[in-house]
């Protein structure tokens, strides 16, 4: 048993609240233990110079609020520009979200999900991509509703969560108290076919091997099935 009272295999507590904010077209408030993300899902109808013709787009924005943290952190615009962590983690929602998403479907415009962190207990990353999934998807279902779009163009549900080894044991979503100390830190992205989208694994206290990276998505995948079903229950089947 760990410090929290959960096995090596097991979720922390998961809570999902939709249409949290009155005014985007998808907004998800979702808790994974003591970690808080707001993710907003905002439509414009236009795209980016770089999106073919005829295609649609979808991005993220990612940050942490000052008191997220144990300590206060400085907002980026307070240093003028974005904190390379902030926008490796956006990269990587915007390229999950991508994954799930018919572009040509979605037509001529662009889905930008705004993962805000109100608290920060580990696997933040993680739960902005199942969260903005969600935010996603309820934005989708909105075009379609409103007669935008015949169907809505997502593909695939994706989540992602964490997992890694502490005192030589593989566990399943950390939080900060376990990812603080992790001997490897692995982060994984999964679709509902249980087919991986990204995985950024990281020896932090020492190398690790392949048979400890299958472990690793192994428990990732099992906790991305349950989050994929808790998906479900506030989506509905797509």
């Amino acid at each position: 048993m760990r410090k929290d009272g959960r096995k090596f295999n097991e979720l922390r507590a998961v809570t999902i609240t939709p249409d949290f904010t009155k005014f985007a077209e998808g907004s998800v408030l979702i808790r994974c233990g003591d970690t808080v993300v707001l993710c907003n899902a905002s439509v414009e109808d236009r795209v980016p110079p770089h999106v073919r013709p005829g295609c649609g787009w979808v991005t993220a924005e990612y940050s942490m609020l000052p008191r997220a943290n144990r300590e206060r952190s400085r907002r980026d615009i307070d240093k003028l520009k974005l904190s390379s962590r902030s926008a490796e983690i956006q990269r990587l929602i915007g390229r999950s979200l991508r994954a799930a998403v018919d572009l040509k479907a979605l037509g001529e415009r662009t889905i930008t999900i705004d993962c805000d962190v109100l608290q920060g207990d580990g696997g933040t990353r993680t739960a902005s991509v199942t969260g903005g999934f969600i935010a996603l998807a309820l934005a989708c279902k909105k075009l379609v509703e409103d007669g935008d779009l015949g169907s809505s163009p997502i593909r695939h549900f994706v989540a992602g969560v964490s997992a890694g080894i502490v005192d030589d044991e593989p566990r399943l979503d950390l939080p900060y108290e376990e990812d603080s100390r992790a001997q490897v830190d692995l982060n994984c992205v999964m679709n509902e076919l249980g087919e991986i989208i990204e995985i950024q694994g990281t020896g932090e206290g020492r190398a690790f091997t392949v048979r400890e990276q299958q472990e690793l998505l192994e428990l990732c995948a099992k906790g991305n099935r349950e989050l994929i079903a808790k998906q479900r229950e506030i989506i509905g089947r797509l």
